[in-house]
């Protein structure tokens, strides 16, 4: 198709009544994935993350203790805590005024009470679209509020449509506050892989929560038919005891967790670690309660912080493991076997999208280092001897690292005769530097054996390369054997015998037969060595008259000749 070709027809067009304007919660059911991740199991348990991450908020700014989670039956799921409850009055100016607070905040996007209004200093929720979405993606969604000694409800249906208007049902009993969200997922947007809730998922996740919010009591219900239960979580160490849940199934280098708090501004973090012996490192980084499983800037600030202070530890301490010429420690070496929780709150965090997989606040960074590295430096002097057992194995790792580096580049090494098809008859030299290297080419397996030079076998092995030939010898071979014969023989006689005009004989001659070449010349064979002169046909030399001695008179060899 060309590119002014109209495709579909010359009737095709696009105008004015081809843009669409989605209102309300018809985008949310229109795009799910952009609001939940995915329409999978994934976002089918994040519509109970929502819910869950607004009751949390309560308890972290304070109104709130307990928080219950029940599967039901019938396929719902219901979210309830004690906290202050969601406001019922009138909504007061806008588009949307004369309507329950209730019905604007689970029916409109971007309604919430946590855009930096006095309700809640800290929060897991920002964006106003939590609660919203659920009821969008829900075939149904009743919301009971105990609020002023009073039980209100109001019921919503068909994507979020509003059933009913909010109303007085019965009295709080026992003066109770606070929120309950009952919903069941719309098996028409969960059509992969249905609607039905894992009890594992949601147990790991509250649990989680749990252990983020030091003395929240979480509760778990499961009505289903046949897997019926119910569980409890409430940690009063808080992180510690994540960190602790974390190794219990591993081998701890040392008893103690190393944990520290620290406050700036309307920002806090707090830290636990402990070091297994394990391989690999598991960082945990946590926003208002929120998992940031693709990191952040608190998980930045933490690992460079970490590997200044161990660094400086391993230099400086009591009892230095790094000398002078040794090289820092890296980041992977020092964080091998580490288990580390690193939880932020702060007022106004930067996530990146809805999923909150990342936070993005540069000052969270800044605060987390100084926090490490004053807290964790004087940890480390305080307890040099867990000290000493981390840095160790840092160590260790760095030197394992180091090794496998070197196996690698063995395996990797690339040579000038890789590929030449004859591995079998190549044995190449272990020496890098080619002003030291040389080609040694031999005739058979006995001659490969032997290779003779003159060098012990452990430096010629280093310095020389040795490719055996068999067989007619190639046009390639007898080029190379060629260059290789020019090399002056180590017994050729020296080429002072040789008379000037045999010069274009003579690298011939001295490598072959540089006795024979005398005895052409009629040359006395003087200077050349006793075996070649005995090779060569030549007499043997007459011995040197010895003071008192008479010189003989000739020798048998003589006499015959």
């Amino acid at each position: 198709m060309k590119l002014d070709e109209t495709p579909g027809g010359a009737d095709a067009s696009y105008g004015e009544a081809d843009i669409t304007i989605l209102e309300g919660l018809e985008a949310v059911r229109k795009r799910p994935g952009m609001y939940i991740g995915s329409t999978g199991p994934t976002g089918l348990h994040h519509l109970v993350w929502e819910v869950v991450d607004n009751s949390v908020d309560e308890a972290m700014a304070g109104h709130a203790t307990r928080v219950d989670v029940t599967l039901l039956a019938d396929g719902g799921c219901r979210v309830q805590d004690n906290g202050r409850g969601i406001p019922v009055d009138p909504y007061p100016s806008g588009p949307h005024k004369g309507k329950s607070t209730v019905e604007v905040v689970l029916t409109v996007l971007h309604a919430g009470g946590k855009f930096g209004g006095n309700g809640y200093k800290v929060s897991g929720g920002l964006h106003g679209v939590g609660v919203s979405v659920v009821n969008a993606l829900s075939e149904r969604l009743v919301v009971e509020v105990d609020r002023d000694g009073k039980r209100y409800r109001q019921e919503f249906a068909k994507g979020g449509r509003p059933q009913s208007k909010l109303e007085v049902v019965a009295k709080s009993p026992r003066d109770r506050t606070g929120a309950t969200v009952t919903f069941w997922p719309d098996p028409t947007v969960f059509v992969a892989e249905g609607s039905e809730f894992s009890a594992r998922t949601v147990l790991e996740r509250l649990q989680t929560m749990a252990f983020l919010n030091k003395g929240l009591e979480i509760r778990f219900f499961d009505e289903r038919p046949g897997k019926e239960q119910q569980v409890t979580y409430r940690y009063a160490g808080g992180i510690v005891d994540y960190v602790k849940h974390l190794n219990a199934s591993k081998e701890a280098l040392f008893k103690s967790v190393a944990s520290y708090e620290a406050d700036e501004d309307d920002q806090q973090v707090e830290v636990a670690l402990q070091w297994n012996t394990g391989y690999y490192e598991g960082i945990h980084g946590y926003a208002n309660g929120i998992s940031t499983t693709e990191g952040g800037m608190h998980v930045e600030g933490f690992k460079s912080a970490l590997t200044r202070v161990v660094n400086d530890y391993a230099r400086n301490g009591k009892q230095p493991l790094l000398k002078e010429k040794d090289d820092n420690l890296l980041g992977e070496d020092i964080r091998e076997g580490l288990t580390a929780i690193i939880s932020v709150r702060l007022r106004d965090p930067q996530f990146e999208g809805q999923t909150k997989a990342k936070l993005g606040n540069v000052s969270v960074r800044s605060l987390v280092q100084k926090a490490t590295n004053a807290r964790l430096a004087e940890w480390m002097l305080e307890n040099p001897t867990e000290a000493n057992r981390l840095v160790k194995k840092a160590i260790a790792a760095s030197q394992a690292r180091e090794a496998a580096k070197k196996a690698r580049d063995v395996v990797r090494r690339k040579t000038g005769l890789s590929g030449a098809g004859m591995p079998d008859k190549l044995k190449d030299c272990s020496s890098r530097n080619p002003d030291e290297s040389e080609l040694f080419i031999v005739e058979g397996d006995s001659a490969e054996q032997r290779d003779p030079g003159p060098h012990p076998r452990h430096r010629r092995r280093r310095r020389r390369r040795v490719r055996r030939v068999e067989g007619p010898v190639s046009q390639g071979d007898r080029h190379v054997r060629r260059r290789h014969r020019r090399r002056p023989h180590p017994h050729a006689a020296p080429h002072v015998l040789l008379p000037p005009d045999e010069a274009p004989r003579r690298a011939r001659l001295r490598l072959h037969r540089p006795t024979a070449a005398v005895l052409h010349r009629g040359r006395s064979g003087e200077g050349v060595p006793e075996g070649r002169r005995r090779q060569g046909g030549l007499p043997p030399r007459a011995p040197e008259p010895q003071e008192g001695v008479p010189a003989a008179q000739g020798s048998r060899r003589d006499e015959r000749g």
